[in-house]
């Protein structure tokens, strides 16, 4: 297989896998849901289909048992208990890391036969009767609808193919839909894998000959087929199909062959509960009017370069100007455009919560109902890659401690089943991000002793700190009030990595709690990364930037107030302290310019303004995040580079 088609296959089977998953999670919550089911069988029937057309035998074995699985869950022959379903949603994991390691190595590199293995034993003790190896034969002589039927013979060719497992699957795909398939020479499963020569046989049960034909006749993989009846010597029919759609036998409307176009629909990995981290959005769905505004663009770019060159050799500084004017727009064009086609829907990352909220309720034997709204709502690639891992664990903070069991919940006068709702929305150039459960919350005073134990703050401090403050401190390295940190988190443990994130990414994270009353943590997050509005400043003989973002006003130092010694400003009201920015990052040199200019910042960010010596320009600037030594360095958030080739600190209003 190229690569093309492999990079294919692992795209539509990841998109499956999690469609599957939601699925499987809805018919657990009501078992006669048919639609769920529905779709469940449906899903899992391509999933076979594509792993054995990839020739992943092994994995396609593995999707045949869950499908006949599925097929007993169907039929009623088993039960949907939370004991099966644990072993169909193993099954999927299982399917998941068979299609990551194609990602990764270009082959199945997963054990699949011992799960195959436990899932036809549970099939065998749990089935009324019928062949536990292929589900195909059964109803060999009446149809769903209770008619007489007959039984033929078919001698299928399908010609010169290069994708011998794909063509097979499509034809056994027809006949089981509209007819029923009794047998093949040889299996399905080697058909399926492509193991034929240039045709195969079928046994299949039909009304009419009539129908069998109509059946066959739609399916443009097959080149000639030969129909008789059982039992006859005669009555032999040929169906031939029309050559100019043999090219179409990669469009099947039940999607069984990987998409081969860069359209794909973006889908999650399964929502499997091993605790790897996230792996990086490959690829992104780009609308093709988008790719017309940027060809368009990059035409512009081209025209206007050519004019920049000729104005340049001939000296004429006007025209130069002039196309400059025309580039600093395209630019701007361009930038926009690109970022728009690096947006991805919330749903790529989050689709997968479902399944861990569920695998995680059931280990810790709770009983919970875990919404999602915003899925919609998009995000820069870069944000929700990165953004994915944190709010994994909030919710497994949210499962393992912020929800009680169940009859830990009763007796508090709450119903048994807990809640937790993650809900996104935009405003502007941002994103918000909350998690909300309603379970026994923090208890601000433990938050306090557990400070003074670990010593994160001074006993007075602690006593003057506002609630909110307190509930911060869970941010606090190495912070927990857990009294037992289990294998599924410890409120606490890891939330730094949640704060140091956000903040990284230019994004704020809160806490609000009350005892008994739940917790909801709220993270605010750019749209897009990299490039900022920055307003430049003077502070003595350095300059720094200041993301116009922050700031609400910037005027003149005049009128100020002093209280208990800090220096203030009023604005409507409200006190604003006054942050020097020489004093904060010691800067040496003298300061100038009287008593300098003063930005007053935005309070939804900080009640402060900063004072400087002067302001100079503004400029967008691609901001590069501190590594190393260098992260996490309060008052700084990056670096920018300017196009004389100097490098302006970018500050961080929040922690100055």
């Amino acid at each position: 297989m190229t690569e093309e088609y492999v990079q294919a296959f692992v795209h539509e089977s990841e998109e499956q896998l999690t469609d599957l998953n939601n699925s499987l999670l809805a018919l657990e919550s009501d078992p006669d849901d048919q639609a769920a089911m529905d779709d469940i069988f449906r899903t899992a029937h391509t999933l076979k289909g594509n792993f054995g057309a990839m020739g992943y035998g092994d994995a396609s074995d593995l999707a045949h048992a869950i499908e006949d699985l599925l097929d007993e869950l169907r039929e009623g022959a088993m039960a949907v208990t939370p004991e099966v379903m644990d072993l169909v949603f193993a099954g999927v994991d299982r399917l998941e890391a068979a299609v990551e390691s194609v990602d990764e190595n270009g082959t199945v590199e997963v054990a699949t036969e011992d799960l195959e293995a436990d899932i036809r034993a549970v099939i065998g003790n749990g089935a009324t009767g019928g062949d536990d190896t292929d589900t195909d034969t059964d109803n060999a002589t009446t149809s769903s609808g209770g008619d007489q039927v007959d039984t033929f013979e078919v001698a299928v060719e399908v010609g010169d193919s290069e994708m011998r497992g794909v063509d097979g699957m499509l034809v056994l795909e027809a006949v089981r839909e509209e007819c029923d398939l009794v047998s093949s020479t040889p299996d399905p499963s080697a058909i399926e894998n492509g193991d034929y020569d240039d045709g195969f046989e079928l046994v299949a049960a039909s009304t009419t000959a009539d129908e069998l034909r109509s059946t066959l006749d739609r399916v443009s993989a097959i080149e000639e087929a030969s129909l008789t009846q059982a039992g006859t010597d005669a009555d032999a029919d040929a169906t031939e199909a029309d050559p100019d759609t043999t090219d179409e036998a990669t469009s099947d409307e039940d999607g069984a062959v990987p998409a081969t176009d860069d359209d794909e629909q973006p889908g999650g990995g399964a929502g499997g509960t091993n605790g790897s981290s996230a792996r990086e959005i490959s690829s992104v769905r780009v609308d093709v009017d988008q790719l017309d505004d940027l060809h368009g663009l990059v035409e512009q770019l081209v025209t206007s370069r050519i004019k920049l060159r000729r104005a340049a050799d001939d000296g004429d500084v006007g025209s130069a100007n002039d196309t400059l004017g025309e580039l600093d727009k395209i630019t701007g064009s361009l930038q926009n455009t690109v970022m728009d086609m690096r947006l991805i829907p919330m749903r790529k990352v989050i689709s997968k919560f479902p399944r861990l909220v569920r695998d995680l309720a059931r280990e810790q034997k709770k009983e919970i109902d875990f919404e999602m709204e915003g899925e919609d709502i998009e995000l820069d690639r870069t944000i929700l890659t990165e953004i994915s891992d944190p709010l994994m664990h909030i919710l497994r903070n949210a499962v393992d401690h912020g929800i009680e069991s169940p009859e830990e919940r009763e007796a508090a006068g709450k119903s048994r089943e807990g809640t937790i709702e993650l809900r996104a929305s935009r405003e502007r150039d941002h994103v918000t991000i909350t998690v909300e459960d309603d379970g026994r919350g923090l208890d601000v005073d433990e938050l306090r002793e557990k400070a003074r134990e670990k010593e994160v703050r001074t006993p007075a401090e602690l006593d003057s700190m506002e609630d909110s403050e307190v509930y911060d401190l869970i941010f606090h390295p190495g912070f927990s009030t857990a009294d037992e940190v289990t294998d599924v988190s410890g409120r606490g443990v890891g939330m730094d990595v949640v704060h140091s994130t956000v903040k990284q990414l230019d994004g704020s994270v809160n806490v609000e709690s009350g005892s008994g009353e739940g917790t909801t943590v709220t993270l605010q997050l750019p749209v897009t990364v990299a490039i900022v509005k920055v307003l430049f400043v003077e502070v003595g003989d350095e300059e720094y930037g200041v993301p116009i973002k922050n700031i609400d006003e910037v005027s003149q130092l005049a009128g100020t107030k002093t209280i208990n010694g800090q220096p203030m400003i009023e604005h409507e009201g409200d006190i604003y302290p006054i942050v020097d920015l020489a004093d904060e990052l010691a800067v040496p040199g003298e300061t100038a310019n009287g008593d300098g200019m003063v930005l007053r910042i935005r309070k939804s960010e900080r009640r402060a303004a900063l004072r400087c010596d002067a302001v100079r320009k503004q400029e967008e600037v691609v901001v590069k995040p501190l590594e190393g030594a260098l992260s996490g360095i309060p008052g700084l958030s990056g670096t920018a580079v300017l196009g004389d080739g100097n490098v302006v600190p970018i500050l961080d209003v929040v922690t100055l």
